[in-house]
């Protein structure tokens, strides 16, 4: 089908989506991630074959994962997660990129650029699917919130950085140089972003704000675009960018007019998750090589490996370096929540598919244990989260109790 038609199938996916998750959530809560990936497999070319990918729709499909990571970093809050958490979800990547690339070095026989493809994949964490299932069950402002939202930026932040300087066919020191120079004029951009706005910059934001002019929106995007081509110049992955556009907006918001920084918000997000996110998800579904991971039986079963690694390599580390101050529950459900995954492992996978690094077997089962974990990991950690709730009135009545 032309890509005109395509498109159109997109949508309407995109539109069927949202009422199967709405009809289903009565019974079980899945992530809608799910259901756009699960339509694109089937309009995709391995299927009923009525959507094949194309130029524009790639295009697009490139902005929806640059939107999504870009609203990933907006509500990323580095205020609250500095300290004690910080250092341990630190020291949690680190362990995590060691053990990763560790285990991917022992199963492709010491192959060294293979290895980084596949070990940097199981590092990474989807906050933009994460954040989302937090802040609808209400724990995104609770100190839970708080620690799976530092984990979670180092699981996506720290993978941007890894392919920065592992997948750029640079010299480690040279794109490390490279890197650094990026993180200077960045850190000049959050140094301006942190100084008060002028008087006339929050006046037109709010006389704008229900206009045609929309000129927060407008200057939103030229955020984004501008940190997108920044790192393009400086030859480092576009989803740096993104991420990094998203702090700087969140801090020029925020400093310039908090009443509305909300408001300008969820008018980014509906162009968001209201097009870009979605068409990006569905693509990847109608891009995902069915085929190929099931005509081999090895790529099959490398699935439920790949599955097991995610929460081996990510999420025990995440377990063992959790605040001392969260419970056994808790830390159970933050593992299950950063090993949840799927984003950096499609650009990730793609990058090896066109360097010729990675077979496409290989691809397909990490991009469908990542479509797994999505579905499944978060739903256990929602269900150990219920489970954690239901414990703290009691806990909580037995401590008056105790008092009396």
């Amino acid at each position: 089908m032309a890509e005109p038609g395509t498109l159109i199938l997109i949508m309407a996916a995109a539109v069927v989506a949202p009422l199967l998750a709405h009809g289903l959530g009565r019974r079980v809560r899945v992530p809608l991630v799910i259901f756009e990936i699960v339509l694109g497999i089937l309009i995709g070319p391995d299927v009923l074959g009525l959507a094949h990918p194309g130029q524009v729709i790639d295009v697009l499909s490139d902005l929806g994962l640059c939107m999504l990571i870009f609203l990933a970093g907006y509500e990323i809050q580095f205020a609250a997660i500095r300290g004690d958490t910080l250092r341990r979800s630190c020291w949690s990547w680190v362990v995590t990129l060691l053990l990763g690339l560790g285990v991917a070095l022992a199963m492709t026989g010491l192959d060294f650029s293979r290895s980084v493809i596949i070990g940097t994949a199981l590092t990474s964490t989807a906050v933009g699917a994460v954040l989302p299932i937090l802040r609808d069950n209400g724990d995104l402002q609770g100190r839970f919130g708080t620690v799976t939202m530092a984990f979670g930026a180092l699981g996506e932040f720290g993978p941007i950085i890894a392919m920065s300087v592992l997948l750029s066919g640079r010299a480690p020191g040279t794109a490390t140089v490279i890197l650094v120079a990026f993180a200077a004029i960045t850190a000049a951009a959050l140094y301006w972003a942190l100084r008060p706005r002028p008087a006339w910059f929050s006046q037109v934001i709010r006389t704008t704000l229900h206009t045609s002019g929309q000129f927060a929106v407008r200057f939103v995007m030229l955020l984004l675009v501008s940190m997108l081509a920044l790192s393009q110049a400086f030859g480092l992955d576009v989803l740096l960018g993104a991420f990094a556009a998203g702090l700087l907006t969140r801090l020029v918001l925020h400093g310039a007019v908090p009443e509305s920084s909300e408001e300008v918000l969820a008018k980014v997000e509906a162009m968001g998750f209201g097009f870009l996110v979605p068409l990006f998800y569905i693509v990847t579904g109608i891009e995902f090589d069915l085929a190929s991971l099931l005509d081999g039986g090895r790529y099959l079963l490398l699935l439920p490996v790949f599955l097991l690694l995610f929460l081996v390599v990510r999420g025990l580390p995440a377990y063992v370096l959790a605040p001392r101050d969260l419970t056994p529950l808790s830390r159970r459900a933050l593992s299950l929540y950063t090993s949840t995954c799927l984003p950096l492992v499609v650009a990730i996978t793609t990058i090896g598919l066109d360097d010729g690094v990675l077979g496409k077997g290989e691809a397909a089962a990490l991009v469908g244990a990542a479509m797994i974990s999505v579905l499944v990991f978060p739903l256990l950690g929602m269900g150990v989260r219920a489970r954690e709730q239901k414990k703290q009135p009691q806990l909580t009545g037995a401590s008056e109790a105790e008092s009396w």
